[in-house]
């Protein structure tokens, strides 16, 4: 054995992370001490210092159990009303709040009452192990899936209460709870297994010797099959060789009603011998009616309960496509059905388990036989609809009769038989086979009676005449099962086809889909082409509660709200036809990734409608690519995020050098007017004491708009640029921007050319402003005396630009690209000598942080430099464009 195999042997042994462990106490048949086996074991752990609380036991009112539940903490249980009965059942959600080291439940199998959270106690078990709580419990053997046909032949009564096998064999440990039968009839007789009047009746029915003895052999058989388990993993934790091939079965299942039996014979055999198996169904084109669909759809669902794999598979014979599906996968074993006897199966060689022994070669071959069922009538809609293939067959002779007749005198006897194929073909194709043989027959007889020697008459005179009909016989009826079949298979195809449609075409929906929201409108959309179905998306908000991101609104009720919230905690489907909260309407499907689920799925029939297998199985295949589509769409967003962050500290780096380096100014002009007029006080003249008090006035003003900015910045929140964006006009920030600067641009020729039918920008725009009001002073600051500056703003490129040109020294075209770098300075122009205010560098963030750009060129007449800004436009608002269009 490898290491690797090993160390897999080893890992298998050590509880799942964060999961709890089960132990289980199996019996042959109630009474033989389970439960009080259970109860003893669980005082054990109470000794040890364990947390041990009882979720449910029951006692049937036996005093020796009734004693041992004594010292044990209890979990109260819920009651409620169901069609004026009172139940009591397990208080699940109190079980997961109290958390304790390990939970009592009883009678695994049992069946929880309607409206319950899950339609299976065994369910609400493994809920709690998924939060990491101990669980013992007790079942009887008759409870398990694979077993119900056998226990319903042993004692002639069908067990309702099943549980899957694989939870029993996943248990981390099994203990069987033994009781001779005798020893077990003498206590139901001295009542103290059910009372007096019960035993009777059970003693009558159930629980004889024989029944006794093999229930007995068959919880044996199941802790054998389990101790072998944990003695193979034991040799492969040591290292020692395993048998390196033990072989697959495989079962091969149609849509009879002996499908389910089949399977659990075939879980059983695989269970026996250790073989993983598969169920496999060869899908021939044969068309299939509801209810055949519906029993192999349980079949396939049973054997995923049982721990078997689904296998489909499409071809045109049966028997070899089996034989070679188990040599690709090195199978031992191949279990089928008895085939239904018929005349065609009698006469063409047997059915497929003859067919199978004849043709497969090293594969051992098992024939399970039927059990005797009652001849199962066609419903009237079917049998019209057999009556109207069968018709469209005679139909089609009495027309082919009448135009082989009518080109007798003209075409040779021999094509007249190619009218009568013609006819067979027709049929073959509208129907199946058994009207396609049927016209070939009738086809036959008409040939023979219309155009044989002598006319009118069966007889024949000649011997090569019969010859002729006996080869148009046969053509016929091959070639009306030949045109059946590829009928069958067109169908086929056009199913495989459909799904294989609806995949490629969300795919390439999705594909284009940037965002989350583009995602949703691509899935809605292609969802809303079924009719019959009612879809809807949900997905939680910070908050925790449901909002509805496609479908509509919609109410739902408590029970579809606790359906939902327990498929997006469990990454599992829940609500109709699950085994979950399984009395709404919805069917909920977590749309997950290895991070959780994106979002929930919820599915419902319309009014006179019905969820379909196929359409189930569909959902859950186009599920994939939705989920996969949503977590690109968060990629995107995350990735969006994080650029947005670093564009802000790269902003806040610039704020904060601005800020040590242009804040200096101000200051030092401030403080030294303040220094000459505290030293030479009245010795200043009053002129130049006027002239220092308005120049520290003017800097006063400067270091308050140098402040005001570093307080529109702070306000953008902290830890990330948080955008409060708005529609505004363009003519609005321009304006308010020139307003702040009125004293800034007075000395100055300022021309504004900016339309007030501009389209309208989705910002913040007291950053944009802001930005604007830092390029419109630095432009000031550099223009000449009584020079002209500009400010302008249009549209091109679906881009709206605003630009601010001066007539200053300008910067060298060489050093454009570094302006916005922080503290670079130029040995000349706009960014030389007198600082840059709160920089280019805060403004190029603060356009950036809008998905913006800025640009630099030639200023006015070729002089100076023009700073531009652009920003992205939008789809405008619906009452803005109402508006523009009225005006226009």
């Amino acid at each position: 054995m490898t290491d690797s195999g090993r160390a897999d042997a080893l890992l298998a042994d050590l509880p799942r992370a964060g999961r709890g462990r089960l132990k289980v106490f199996l019996g042959a048949a109630p009474g033989v001490g389970k439960t009080y086996a259970m109860l003893q074991a669980a005082h054990t752990q109470v000794r040890q210092g364990l947390a041990v609380l009882v979720g449910v036991v029951e006692t049937h009112g036996r005093a020796e159990t009734q004693a041992l539940l004594n010292g044990l903490a209890q979990q109260p249980l819920l009651r409620s009303e169901y069609r004026g009965v009172q139940l009591e059942e397990m208080d699940l959600d109190g079980l997961l709040q109290a958390c304790p080291g390990l939970v009592l439940v009883d009678e695994l199998a049992h069946s929880n009452a309607p409206g319950s959270r899950h339609a299976k106690r065994w369910q609400d078990v493994q809920e709690l192990l998924a939060a990491g709580i101990d669980v013992y419990t007790t079942v009887n053997v008759q409870h398990l899936e694979s077993l119900n046909d056998q226990v319903r032949g042993i004692t002639g009564v069908q067990v309702r209460e099943t549980l899957p096998d694989w939870i029993v064999q996943e248990a981390y440990e099994l203990l069987l709870i033994d009781l001779p039968p005798r020893e077990l009839l003498e206590r139901l007789r001295e009542g103290k297994v059910y009372v007096p009047e019960q035993a009777r009746a059970a003693i009558d029915a159930f629980f004889t010797q024989t029944n006794l003895n093999a229930l007995r052999e068959l919880a044996m058989q199941t802790a054998a099959v389990y101790v072998d388990d944990e003695l193979d993993k034991g040799y492969r934790q040591l290292g020692q060789a395993a048998p390196a091939l033990r072989g697959r079965l495989l079962v091969g299942v149609d849509g009879d009603i002996h499908a389910e039996r089949l399977v659990r014979h075939a879980s059983r055999v695989a269970e026996r011998r250790h073989l993983p198996w598969s169920l496999v169904h060869v899908d021939n084109g044969t068309v299939r009616d509801e209810q055949s669909r519906l029993r192999l759809q349980s079949a396939q669902q049973l054997a995923e309960r049982l721990g078997g794999e689904v296998v489909l598979l499409r071809a045109g014979e049966v028997a070899k496509t089996l034989i070679q599906h188990a040599a690709e996968r090195r199978a031992s074993l191949l279990l089928v059905g008895q085939s239904r006897p018929g005349w065609r199966r009698r006469l063409f060689g047997g059915g497929l388990a003859v067919r199978l022994l004849r043709d497969a070669h090293g594969l051992e071959i098992n024939v399970l036989d039927q059990e005797p069922t009652p001849e199962v009538k066609p419903g009237r809609g079917e049998r019209s609809w057999v009556w109207f293939d069968y018709g469209l067959a005679l139909l089609a002779t009495v027309l082919a009769s009448a135009l082989a007749w009518g080109v007798s005198s003209v075409l040779a006897l021999p094509n007249i038989s190619l009218v009568f194929l013609a006819a067979v073909l027709l049929v073959a194709v509208r129907s199946s086979p058994g009207p396609s043989l049927a016209c070939a027959a009738l086809s036959f007889l008409a040939y023979d009676f219309l155009f044989i020697p002598p006319n009118f008459s069966f007889s024949i005179q000649r011997e090569e005449d019969v010859l002729t009909l006996l080869f148009f016989l046969l053509m016929a009826a091959l070639t009306g099962k030949l045109a059946a079949r590829q009928r069958r298979q067109l169908q086929a195809l056009r199913e495989t086809q459909q799904e294989t449609t609806e995949l490629l075409d969300l795919s390439r929906k999705l594909t284009a889909a940037t965002d989350r929201q583009a995602v949703i409108n691509a899935a809605s959309q292609h969802l809303s082409a079924w009719k019959e179905l009612s879809v809807c998306l949900l997905n939680r908000d910070s908050s925790g509660n449901w909002s509805t991101e496609t479908g509509g609104p919609l109410q739902f009720s408590e029970t579809e709200r606790a359906a939902a919230d327990w498929a997006w905690a469990h990454d599992q489907s829940a609500g109709m036809g699950t085994g979950t909260l399984p009395a709404g309407r919805w069917w909920w499907w977590p749309l997950s990734v290895d991070g959780g689920p994106l979002g929930l799925l919820g599915v419902r029939a319309r009014e006179g409608q019905t969820l379909s297998g196929q359409r189930r199985r569909l959902l859950m295949a186009l599920s994939q690519p939705l989920a996969q589509a949503l977590a690109r769409a968060r990629l995107a967003q995350d990735l969006e995020a994080a650029r947005l962050h670093g564009e802000t500290e790269q902003l806040r780096s610039a704020l904060l050098a601005s800020v040590s380096h242009d804040l200096r100014t101000p200051l030092t002009s401030m403080r030294g007017s303040i220094d000459t007029l505290l030293a030479l006080g009245e010795a200043v003249p009053l002129e130049d004491r006027r002239e220092l008090l308005e120049g520290t006035r003017d800097e006063a003003e400067r270091l308050d708009r140098y402040i005001q900015n570093l307080l529109d910045m702070t306000r953008l929140g902290h830890g990330a640029l948080k955008l409060a964006r708005d529609w505004v006009s363009p003519a609005d920030i321009a304006g308010s921007a020139l307003n702040r600067l009125r004293a800034v641009l007075a000395p100055l020729q300022v021309q504004v050319d900016v339309p007030a039918q501009l389209p309208l920008l989705h910002v913040h725009a007291a950053l944009i402003e802001q930005a604007l009001v830092n390029v419109l002073e630095n432009a000031a600051r550099f223009s000449p005396p009584h020079g002209q500056l500009q400010l302008s703003a249009g549209t091109a490129a679906g881009e709206l630009w605003f630009a601010v040109s001066d007539q200053g020294p300008g910067i060298p075209e060489q050093e454009r690209s570094k302006i916005f770098d922080m503290f670079y300075t130029a040995a000349r122009g706009d960014r030389g000598g007198h600082g840059t205010g709160l920089g280019l560098a805060i403004c190029q963030g603060m356009v950036g942080a809008h998905g913006g750009r800025i640009s630099v060129g030639e200023g006015i007449a070729g002089q100076g430099t023009c700073i531009t800004f652009h920003l992205p436009l939008r789809e405008q608002p619906e009452p803005y464009r109402e508006e523009s269009e009225h005006e226009g």
